[in-house]
């Protein structure tokens, strides 16, 4: 059997003889077992397990590319802007991690500007810094505080960066990467923070 999400949110469901078009949201099906004995059929429950492994959208959901890898996500229908996937979409509040200084911040904001189109406040555009060469000037920038500056009193200061030089803390992090024996990027110049 294969499983196609249509537009309207249903799926089709395509036998060796037949195609059958299932309602997961109304558990109906149009093959002749569900219509005539009103039973779960095989192709409710196939559809089921796809939409489960998350090999087909779910209801209400449709498949996108992710702006930084490529790679397959699913985003609400309406949704419009940059779709990422798990890996590269963060939201407010969210523990993440500067791939090039190993500093830890916060996501404050995600936004569906481009790194090559967000200035900073001096003027420069998030792609144009030296430190984000390696990451792409398509992806979305979010913007985040360094974690050390919230012990500060006064202004935090916000920093722009591209998706994918932020990891979320709590995925696969080599041992080079400890922070306690790093400078944070203000200090001693090891990387220029991206000032939003």
């Amino acid at each position: 059997m294969a499983v196609r999400p249509l537009r309207d949110g249903r799926y089709a469901v395509e036998t060796d003889g037949s195609t059958y078009v299932v309602d997961l949201d109304a558990h109906t099906c149009t093959c002749p077992d569900h219509q005539l004995r009103h039973a779960r059929c095989k192709h409710l429950r196939r559809v089921a397990l796809e939409v489960t492994e998350r090999l087909v959208p779910p209801p209400g959901e449709r498949t996108a590319v992710c702006a930084v890898c490529g790679g397959r996500t699913f985003v609400p229908t309406a949704f419009r802007g940059p779709a990422l996937c798990p890996r590269h979409d963060h939201r407010p509040g969210d523990l993440v991690r500067d791939r090039e200084t190993g500093t830890r911040l916060i996501v404050v904001a995600a936004t569906d500007e481009r790194a090559d189109r967000v200035e900073t406040v001096e003027g420069r555009l998030v792609a144009n810094y030296p430190t984000n060469a390696d990451y792409g000037a398509h992806e979305p920038v979010f913007r985040a505080v360094y974690l050390d500056s919230l012990r500060r009193d006064g202004d935090v200061r916000r920093y722009a960066f591209p998706a994918s030089r932020l990891q979320r803390v709590g995925t696969r992090v080599t041992d080079d990467t400890d922070t306690e024996s790093r400078p944070s990027p203000t200090e001693e110049g090891t990387a220029s923070p991206t000032t939003a």
